[in-house]
């Protein structure tokens, strides 16, 4: 227990550079994930300790999309490759579930991945942050979320 306690009480530093978690490095975020947590729990964790999350697949090009375009406007996410996490697919259906329920006419349709947390919600998947980036929302959300100094 007390393994989970101060797990749980780690703050994850934010850097310019990008943090992906690879189960083969020893972190906090991998210890989250063999400690028993369900998937909530460790998507919770991860998304009120960061002011970006990118929840991808290394095969998925929409999520190379979405990472490069953070990238590109000096965000440094903190990024889970699904593919290669303990509780990835556990993860990966909680996502679904969440990106059908926050609505959306094809909700049903979209894939999972990526999906995109700012400032600790849910703001959607590459559509979602495409959208925002056109209409100009994305860099003020990013500013709100302390994921940028401009």
């Amino acid at each position: 227990m007390q393994v989970v306690a101060k797990v749980l009480n780690t703050r994850i530093p934010m850097s310019n550079t990008m943090t992906i978690m690879d189960q083969s490095e020893p972190s906090p975020l991998n210890l989250i994930g063999s400690i028993d947590m369900n998937p909530y729990e460790i998507v919770s964790h991860l998304v009120s300790s960061n002011a970006v999350v990118v929840f991808s697949m290394s095969s998925c090009c929409m999520c190379t999309v979405a990472k490069r375009l953070l990238f590109g406007l000096g965000v440094g996410p903190t990024i889970i490759e699904l593919d290669h996490h303990a509780s990835g697919h556990d993860i990966k259906a909680l996502l679904f579930q969440l990106l059908a329920t926050s609505g959306g006419s094809n909700a049903a349709v979209q894939q999972p991945v990526p999906a995109v947390f700012v400032g600790g919600k849910f703001l959607g998947s590459i559509e979602t942050l495409m959208a925002c980036h056109i209409n100009g929302t994305l860099v003020p959300l990013l500013k709100d979320a302390g994921a940028l100094w401009l």
